[in-house]
């Protein structure tokens, strides 16, 4: 069965090219789209189901990020797909929960390697993110949030270093470092 996914941005021409990029992936399915939280709210409502959500971070007028709370009542995973750049942005979507945050520069493959990932229980960050965080630049407030075993692991990764190479020294599975 494909992977049900929602498109919430403010931009038709973005999400229309989200959906035609998404079209030639049989494991995906556009389920709906929404322009702004109002209607995605509604739908919600409605009994809406999905299983990732990909969100910008500014619809209109409001955050995007205040829909992240209501998308995860209802098991949603999100990834913030946004423009939205800025260390404190990174962290105020952190902190609310994302699952996974790329920039609208990232490459096609990567977003549909994203939702997979995130519809895996994967979390899914770029790598400079990561380093940003090993290096402490996006503040206390994430660091606090990891156990030091995964700061370790942020480190690695923070290095170049793959998965199983991180598993290797570390003496973990490739599975439990990618989580």
């Amino acid at each position: 069965m494909p992977l049900s996914i929602i498109l919430v941005d403010d931009h038709p021409l973005f999400r229309k090219g989200l959906l035609h990029l998404l079209e030639d992936h049989p494991e995906i399915t556009v389920s709906a789209q929404f322009a702004n939280a109002a209607d995605v709210r509604e739908w919600l409502q409605q009994g809406g189901d999905a299983d990732v959500a990909l969100l910008d971070r500014t619809l209109g007028e409001v955050n995007g990020l205040d829909l992240v709370p209501e998308l995860h009542q209802h098991n949603i995973k999100i990834i913030m797909l946004t423009m939205a750049e800025e260390d404190h942005e990174i962290r105020d979507a952190m902190e609310k929960g994302v699952d996974g945050y790329l920039l609208k520069s990232s490459e096609p493959d990567q977003i549909v390697r994203a939702i997979i990932a995130v519809s895996q229980g994967n979390s899914v960050f770029p790598a400079q993110i990561l380093q940003k965080i090993a290096r402490g630049e996006l503040g206390p407030s994430i660091a606090r949030r990891l156990s030091q075993r995964e700061l370790e692991i942020v480190s690695h990764v923070a290095r170049g270093l793959s998965n199983r190479a991180i598993g290797e020294t570390l003496g973990l599975s490739e599975n439990t470092v990618r989580n």
